[in-house]
């Protein structure tokens, strides 16, 4: 494990880079790249391989080979796969900053990034628990496109503010204190929303902040790019693995709150979602159509539209093949066009 101790020009707060991949061989040595450009200093790297497939951990050798620069940098490979969250509560664990920046092995950090938010969390006082920023929309080929702007998190004081307005958050550009993620505790396996949560953290303590000025090139279709539903299955195979996640990250945001003091405002409509997500998890389970149908007229707590659509999907999805099959012929049809430019 590489292990390099450079000099430390800078007399301000140690921060640390938190790079997590996976089956990211092709676009993880450009991450790297971004994560050693950065002009702040003192800065520790932690490049990470969640037990890939391919061969990112040996691109991860190879970009990393003979570096003597200013930063530390640190290299793992976890040796099960632990998904999002759980990855990166390990890397705080085996990091030592007071700000903790997180990026993908399929996105770039611009060289200025750390250094313009730990200017910012300086001019706070330190105050802040987490500062984003904009990112630059990036394609498959590398082209750059608009501008992806997240939410102004500075208009965000609590946890009402949260729950009526759900902020538009983006992982990659986003850089949060120590003291937050250790007053919460770590992030569970499951956990894949860890910007949403590490933003209503923030919220509920210190503040958050987003800066306008683009910081991180970020990679569309990355670890949690969403596929397009082509068919019924597909739309139940996405309902239900979201479904997954969310009967881990809705506990956790309530257990959240209710640490921070604020359950009162999220409770109710968190609550509905958990019922929502809990009839998702054992409706699509449940073999028998008699089953189905009763866990449907039993979910009180669900809005009957939402059960009438679920029935539709869970009790005759044939009736869809028509809406689906039409689908199909448009996507197709806007796929061969975009190959033919």
């Amino acid at each position: 494990m590489p292990d390099h101790d450079g000099s430390r020009a800078s007399t301000g707060p140690l921060a640390s880079l938190l790079l997590i991949a996976f089956n990211q061989q092709a676009t993880i040595a450009e991450a790297i790249a971004g994560a050693l450009a950065q002009t702040y200093s003192p800065l520790e790297i932690i490049v990470s391989d969640d037990a890939s497939t391919d061969d990112t951990f040996v691109a991860m050798q190879a970009a990393l080979a003979g570096y003597d620069g200013p930063h530390r940098v640190v290299l793992n490979r976890n040796p099960v796969n632990l998904g999002i969250g759980a990855h990166l509560s390990k890397l705080v664990a085996l990091s030592h900053g007071e700000l903790l920046f997180v990026t993908a092995g399929d996105d770039v950090s611009l060289p200025q990034r750390c250094e313009r938010v730990v200017e910012t969390w300086l001019a706070s006082g330190k105050r802040l628990d987490l500062i984003a920023s904009a990112l630059v929309d990036t394609d498959a080929d590398g082209r750059t496109h608009a501008t992806i702007a997240p939410a102004d998190l500075g208009a965000y004081r609590n946890a009402a503010d949260w729950i009526a307005r759900p902020p538009h958050v983006v992982g990659a550009a986003q850089a949060w204190t120590r003291r937050v993620f250790e007053r919460f505790g770590p992030l569970p396996a499951g956990v894949v929303a860890e910007d949403l949560i590490m933003v209503f953290r923030a919220i509920v303590s210190g503040g958050a902040l987003t800066l306008a000025e683009p910081l991180v090139r970020y990679r569309r279709g990355g670890l949690s790019g969403r596929r397009r539903a082509l068919s019924a299955a597909q739309v139940i195979e996405r309902w239900r693995n979201n479904s997954r996640h969310s009967l881990i990250e809705l506990p956790l945001l309530l257990a959240d709150a209710r640490e921070a003091g604020q359950l009162a405002a999220v409770e109710a409509p968190l609550t509905a979602q958990l019922a929502r997500e809990t009839l998702v998890r054992d409706l699509f389970a449940a073999d028998v159509w008699m089953q189905r149908a009763q866990l449907l007229f039993q979910a009180n707590q669900v809005p009957l539209a939402q059960r009438l659509r679920f029935a539709v999907y869970a009790l005759c999805p044939a009736l869809l093949a028509p809406l689906f099959a039409a689908k199909r012929l448009r996507w197709n049809r806007v796929a061969g066009k975009g190959a033919g430019r």
